[in-house]
Parts: C-alpha cells; structure tokens; sequence
C-alpha cells in the first residue's frame, strides 16, 4: 500500500477543471492485483489512493477514490486471469484503466458539473492507460522473481 501512495504522490500534474489532478498510482494499482489477486488488489489500490488523496489534501475525492480504485485494482486481475489467461496482459490492464477514467467522470458530475467532468476525462483516460501499459511491463519483468 505504501507503494501505491509514493507512486500517487511522486509525480502529480493539477487539473484545472476540477481542482483533482494526475498521478502514476495506477501502475501499482493494477501492478498490486496481477501480484496479490482481486481482493489485494481492491484494497492496496483502493486506500492507498484513497490515502494518497487525503495526504495530498483532496480528502473530498477519498470516498469516490477508495471505490474507484479498489474495483480498479481487482478488475484488471480478475479480466486477466479469467477471460485473457496470459494471451494479453495489456488488454485487461487498459479496461481497468479505461474504467478509472469513467469511474471519476461520474464522481466529478456528482461533485463538479458535467462540462468539469468532461473536462478531466481525457486526463484520467492518459493516466489509466499509462497506468496499464507501466503496470504490465513491471509484471513482466518480475512475475518469474515472486
């Protein structure tokens, strides 16, 4: 967990729209469920994000962020080990990211407006996808080494 709010916290680029703002974070979301299964995967991502909001002082986005990223964090590996089987990593891996982004467009219309929302989609889809493609190179790298 701890992994996930230094990688959050390491690199973070405000959004204007909604006063959020971009991290790295997804990488070891998603990295913490193809090691630790679903579950682990739902809470390393989900409070270690959620942490990493309050820290940073978003404390408002935590609750929308500790769900987000908790099903993120279990979705990839879920899609992964049962439908994909290690024929591509990569493709799991972008869905969960594809649905972090949708997941903050609904909280942003919830706390902001849907013009604000929109507005940041673009963003958070760069960032889940990043978030992906980092997250499937690591595991390659190191899944014979655990």
């Amino acid at each position: 967990m701890a992994l996930t709010v230094l990688a959050t916290m390491l690199v973070t680029v405000p959004t204007i729209a909604t006063q959020g703002y971009i991290n790295l974070g997804d990488a070891i979301v998603l990295l913490s469920g193809m090691i630790l299964g679903p579950g682990g995967g739902f809470v390393v991502g989900g409070l270690g994000s959620a942490l990493a909001d309050i820290i940073l002082g978003y404390s408002y986005y935590a609750p929308f962020t500790l769900v987000i990223k908790g099903i993120e964090g279990a979705l990839g590996v879920f899609l992964f080990r049962k439908i994909l089987k290690e024929k591509n990593m990569s493709i799991p891996l972008v869905v969960a990211g594809i649905w972090m982004a949708i997941g903050y467009l609904l909280a942003e219309i919830l706390l902001y407006d849907f013009p604000a929302a929109i507005a940041s989609f673009p963003g958070n889809l760069l960032q889940g996808i990043v978030g992906a493609i980092l997250a499937s190179l690591l595991y390659k790298n190191i899944k014979n080494k655990i």
